[in-house]
Parts: C-alpha cells; sequence; structure tokens
C-alpha cells in the first residue's frame, strides 16, 4: 500500500477534490493527506469526500513545502506504509497508472524514487530531469540572456536524452515523488531548513547515493505547473535565498558528489 500528500496553499478546491476522488479509486492507495499551509482553514470538511482522505490545517502557519510533507510522511514512516507518494494538486494521474506504478515499485526494490513522464494540459513535455545545479544553472537561467545559456540549460535538462526510456537521474522534480518509505527514512525526510523549492533537489540527491532515483515514460502525468517564481519577484527571492542555502549546504564550488553524480549520468543518458 501507499499514502499520499498533497500540500495546499489557497487551492482550487474542485481541482483538488477531483484529484481526491480519482485517487481513492486507485487499489493501492491506502490514505490520502491534505496538509494546508493557507492562513485560514477550509470551510467544509475534505474527509466526508472518502474515508481515505485526511485533512489538516496548520492553524494559519505556512509551513513551506517539505515540512508539511514530512508530516504525513512520519505516518507512513509509524504505520510501516511501504510507499508514500508526494505530489502536487495541480498534478492529474489516473488511477490505473498510480497502480502501475505502484506495481512497478514493488517489483523494482532498487528503486527508491520514481517520477513518470510529466507533460503539460497541452500535451508538451516537461524537461524535469535534471542534472544537480551548479550557481551558473540556478542563477544564469533565470538572470542571464537566454540565448547565452540554451546549451548549458539543454545538458542541464538532459535533453539530448531524447526523455524516451529510464534514466537513473540525481534531480527529479517534486511535483510527483513516489518514495519507497525506507528510503526517504534513510534520508531523514525532506530537510526542514528549506522553506521552499530547492528541498527536492536535496532529497533526490540524498537517496540516489543508496537506490535509483528513476525517470519512468511508461506512464505520463499532466502538470499545470505555473513557474510562480519567473512571473513574481516575491517568489523569485524567495527562490534564491532558498537556493543560497542549498548551496551553503553542499558546496558552491566544490561538490564533489556532484561532479561524481552529474558526469554518471551524463555518460549513461547523453549520447554521444
Amino acid at each position: 500500500m501507499l499514502n499520499v500528500s498533497i500540500v495546499l496553499y489557497d487551492p482550487d478546491w474542485a481541482q483538488v477534490k477531483n484529484l481526491c476522488e480519482e485517487l481513492v479509486r486507485a487499489t493501492c492507495v491506502r490514505k490520502i493527506y491534505l496538509v494546508d499551509n493557507t492562513s485560514s482553514p477550509t470551510p467544509f470538511k475534505p474527509e466526508d469526500w472518502d474515508k481515505k482522505v485526511t485533512y489538516q490545517w496548520n492553524e494559519g502557519e505556512n509551513l513551506g513545502y517539505g515540512r508539511a510533507h514530512n508530516i504525513a510522511i512520519r505516518q507512513s514512516v509509524r504505520w510501516k506504509t511501504p510507499f508514500h507518494l508526494v505530489m502536487n494538486a495541480d498534478v492529474w494521474i489516473k488511477a490505473e497508472d498510480l497502480d502501475s506504478l505502484y506495481a512497478f515499485m514493488e517489483s523494482h526494490t532498487e528503486v527508491g524514487s520514481l517520477m513518470p513522464k510529466v507533460v503539460y494540459p497541452n500535451g508538451e513535455l516537461q524537461y524535469l530531469c535534471k542534472l544537480l545545479p551548479t550557481p551558473l544553472d540556478v542563477f544564469g537561467r533565470r538572470f542571464l540572456p537566454k540565448c547565452l545559456m540554451r546549451r548549458r540549460n539543454a545538458r542541464y535538462e538532459l535533453r539530448s536524452s531524447g526523455y524516451n526510456r529510464p534514466m537513473n537521474v540525481p534531480y527529479l522534480s517534486g511535483c510527483f515523488m513516489l518514495l519507497r518509505t525506507e528510503a526517504v527514512l534513510k534520508a531523514r525526510l525532506f530537510d526542514e531548513r528549506y522553506f521552499m523549492y530547492p528541498e527536492d533537489i536535496d532529497l533526490t540527491r540524498t537517496i540516489h547515493r543508496d537506490y535509483l532515483t528513476l525517470y519512468y515514460p511508461a506512464v505520463t502525468i499532466v502538470h499545470d505547473h505555473a513557474r510562480a517564481s519567473y512571473h513574481s519577484w516575491k517568489m523569485t527571492w524567495i527562490h534564491m535565498v532558498e537556493m543560497c542555502k542549498y548551496f551553503n549546504k553542499w558546496g558552491w564550488i566544490f561538490d564533489r558528489e556532484r561532479r561524481v553524480m552529474n558526469r554518471q549520468c551524463v555518460i549513461k543518458n547523453i549520447p554521444l
């Protein structure tokens, strides 16, 4: 079985309800945790949708992404639920596809984290398999002209791989992370020093040390990705501050693990 956690902040409740109704159809889902970082609780009871749904309002405190998900992940650890799915409310997956991913994880014990193929609502591919970032990858993508970053960005996002076969990647997007509970526990869950943005990089690279962190394109999900930091200077500032925390932890220029993991990923996935 698996548990699901969805962290909310001023959500579209109709969207959340539709997603939960689809998730409860999956035979593998034991519990769905809705962790609400919004300043006011919802006026209705999401628990009324289905007995598998649990709603938690954080008393008006915005705990951030990783810290809020950790609340639910600790329940999976407590009840020894073998898998835990971290996902965004703006993601759509069919129940039968989630059951398929669950079956794959059950039969591939070497996989610690899995992300399927992700597309926009119009069907366009999202390039969410990435190398571990350097400061230039992060700040250059945001502030330098696109023409100067085009080739580097293509390598960073592994675009030459074709995204048409499974890949063991050190950085997978946090929009959908199917986690083996023992792997995320070994990684000590999400690092709660981050408010948002780099926690998925941090967790994936930590799990990547001992397990495969796998891109699995046999299943496709839809992600209505807003890229908030590209449309708001406030969110851009938060993004940059949080990434500074990440580089302070792992290294700005000297990060041997980053160099080794990235080299191995490129060798295996980028054609010559």
